[in-house]
């Protein structure tokens, strides 16, 4: 379709009466919902009401009834400030959202707030606002179908068959994370990821064109993907065979290449508003209702539909979807009973992943991987020591799925046999390590999607500095409690020459704040083992695992010790009588430790703690905290970062780094900055003598 094309009525296809007036139902809910909540976005649902229309009606594979089935399609709303889109949706399919949650719309504690999140709303698949990020998830969803059809579909027996929907607007395609997680998509060839485009041109600023000209069709095709141009988003049935084309190039090709697929989707922001459509002021405010009057009798179909919150019988029957749905879950569940029969441990492990259990033997595992540590006392850096519990880790459990931004090498993030991730012209190779390439935002936005499909538990790793490019989809992954494990190495002044850009110093401190994230700290190869079962077991939320690039002495341990790693905070080595307490983490155990010693010297006896995980320890109970820092006893802590997160603790002093690092050996940056045992000791010596 020409520009001149478009300009010329392109938008005025009048479609079927029952087509229409099911578009017009998303319509007027959105405008009534965000009208009664006094704020919201009505321009999107209604823009895009007949691309949702077309999907949802024709193509989507769902069952209201039972939104968590596994074989359903995945829909991803990236562009989540028109949620009012999905939640009409959702509602008018059939789905456990009654039109009292749409009427408290953005409410506290209904099922429909501003924005989608998982876990509230029935059907859901993953929380979306910060633009990008769904589509990202989306990626990860699309890989995790790819990677799990390679591991249990048999011939005859397509266990594992759906597709990924993607609606995105001009913004997440401005935000540079969609340039990551796009491209990677094209790379993989994810055919079964579908992206529909609402080009409306308008966001709030106004028309787009003044800083977003990009040709999104050959930047998509750039990236190797199948690209469906000019189609009228408001023209149903263009839409319906938009998306019927690209249904067929996922399961066969396009001149035999497979690709995942961009469908331009040309639309009108606010569309059938008399006053506002097409303008940035349809976007993200109430229409009021006056305009809401006019849009209404405006409508191609409103009859039925003249008040708020009124939708006719016809359209609610022709919307919903919950019988189609039992009919396309049925026949899955048949061919899984089939696939049960023929292949029993397979659909076992197929059941147990989708549940997201553990293996049965999962602590006889857990303990032979400590067993091992223990025998092998090395002295090494944590980051060996994560991989080393990775070899055991990998072959017991098939469900974890590990990868790096570009520094497998350095993160040390692959485990023997794990084959990579590859795709060429020859086919599809599952793998369980992928090469995200320098993505470390897209990486991390794409295992939080590979966690909210199921199936897997991911893993990806950075250098530690680095996860300040990752920082919203960590936020975003602890928001929407999936089990991901971000991997961060080199994860102090320890890496050494390097200097302070990749020095971190804040960074273990400001992981620490992001709630329901666990952040591990690891002192040697035990905890370190420890820190990832911890991980693996956490099924609530994710965890970030900081390791070392310098080598740490091993500590030896009581078998209770050994257990009590797991509590975040511990004691390691205690006194008849201490005079002060020395709590450490991480590469700095061992400097508290030596300090230790110096100080017997002087006759003065002191407790070693080791916390691992302030995030875990601040979780136990008021008995086990004051066994471990028993009150009236002088608090000394040491860490190789910021100072201000240990002050919670009512230290009497604190030795980091309130600076940033500098570019030189590891063992020359310590003695500059005060990370030593005989400045800790003479700290903790001053400690005493202030208190007496």
């Amino acid at each position: 379709m020409t520009s001149n094309e478009r300009s010329s009525g392109a938008h005025d296809v009048r479609p079927d009466l029952t087509t229409a007036r099911m578009a017009d139902a998303i319509r007027v809910l959105a405008m009534d919902a965000v009208q009664q909540a006094n704020s919201g976005h009505p321009g999107m649902p209604m823009g895009m009401a007949e691309i949702a229309l077309a999907l949802w009606s024709r193509h989507l594979k769902h069952d209201p009834a039972q939104p968590g089935w596994f074989d359903r399609d995945r829909f991803v709303l990236s562009n989540g400030h028109g949620s009012m889109l999905l939640y009409a949706l959702l509602h008018l399919t059939g789905y456990d959202l009654p039109l009292q949650e749409l009427r408290n719309f953005r409410q506290l504690h209904s099922k429909t707030p501003g924005h989608p999140e998982v876990g509230v709303t029935p059907g859901v698949e993953t929380t979306t606002g910060p633009l990008g990020q769904g589509l990202a998830n989306a990626v990860g969803m699309a890989l995790a179908e790819r990677q799990l059809a390679a591991e249990f579909n048999r011939e005859g027996f397509p266990l594992v068959d759906h597709l990924t929907w993607v609606f995105v607007g001009d913004g997440c395609l401005m935000e540079g994370i969609s340039h990551e997680v796009c491209s990677l998509a094209g790379t993989l060839r994810l055919s079964k990821l579908v992206v529909l485009y609402d080009d409306n041109g308008i966001s709030i600023d106004g028309e787009v064109r003044h800083w977003f000209a990009d040709d999104s069709v050959r930047r998509f095709q750039a990236y190797g993907w199948h690209v469906i141009a000019d189609v009228d988003g408001h023209d149903v049935e263009a839409l319906d065979a938009a998306i019927a084309l690209a249904r067929d190039w996922s399961a066969n090709g396009r001149d035999g290449r497979f690709a995942p697929t961009l469908i331009q989707c040309r639309t009108v922001i606010g569309k059938g508003s008399p006053n506002r459509a097409g303008t940035a002021k349809a976007h993200g405010e109430p229409f009021g209702a006056d305009e809401i009057r006019a849009t209404r009798d405006a409508m191609l179909a409103a009859d039925g539909m003249g008040e708020p919150w009124q939708i006719p019988d016809d359209v609610r029957q022709a919307w919903d979807a919950r019988e189609q749905g039992a009919r396309v879950r049925g026949a899955w569940d048949g061919i899984f009973d089939a696939y049960r029969a023929r292949f029993p441990a397979e659909a076992a492990e197929f059941a147990r992943r989708m549940r997201g259990e553990l293996p049965a033997d999962w602590l006889d595992i857990v303990d032979r991987m400590v067993d091992d540590t223990v025998a092998k006392a090395e002295k090494i850096a944590t980051r060996k020591a994560s991989q080393n519990a990775l070899n055991h880790l990998g072959p017991a459990l098939p469900e974890l799925l590990g990868g790096s931004a570009d520094l497998t090498g350095s993160n040390l993030t692959d485990f023997k046999d794990a084959g990579a991730l590859r795709v060429s012209d020859e086919g599809f190779v599952a793998g369980r390590h992928i090469n995200y390439g320098v993505r470390e935002f897209g990486m991390s936005a794409v295992m939080n999607g590979i966690a909210l499909h199921g199936g897997y538990i991911p893993y990806g790793g950075t250098f530690l500095t680095f996860s300040d490019y990752s920082r919203n989809a960590l936020r975003m992954a602890a928001l929407m409690k999936q089990r991901v494990v971000f991997v961060f190495t080199h994860d102090s002044i320890g890496l050494g020459e390097d200097g302070p850009t990749h020095q971190s110093v804040e960074h273990a401190a400001t992981l620490r704040l992001i709630p329901q994230m666990d952040v591990w700290r690891p002192a040697d190869p035990v905890e370190s083992a420890l820190a990832w079962a911890s991980a693996i077991e956490r099924a609530d939320g994710p965890s970030s695992l900081l390791f070392t690039r310098q080598a740490v002495p091993f500590l030896t341990r009581s078998e209770g010790q050994v257990e009590a790693i797991r509590r975040g905070g511990y004691v390691l080595r205690d006194a008849g009588q201490a005079q002060a307490v020395i709590i450490a983490t991480g590469s700095e155990v061992g400097i508290a430790l030596e300090a230790r010693e110096r100080l017997l010297q002087d006759g003065i006896e002191v407790r070693i703690v080791s916390m691992p995980s302030t995030s875990v320890f601040d979780r136990q109970d008021a008995a086990w905290k004051a066994s471990v820092l028993p009150a009236g006893v002088p608090r000394v802590a040491i860490e190789a970062g910021v100072t201000g997160g240990w002050w919670k603790y009512r230290c009497d002093a604190v030795l980091g780094i309130d600076s940033y690092g500098e570019s030189a050996p590891a063992g020359v940056l310590f003695e500059h900055f005060g990370l030593t045992a005989a400045k800790l000791a003479d700290t903790v010596r001053s400690v005493i003598a202030g208190r007496d």
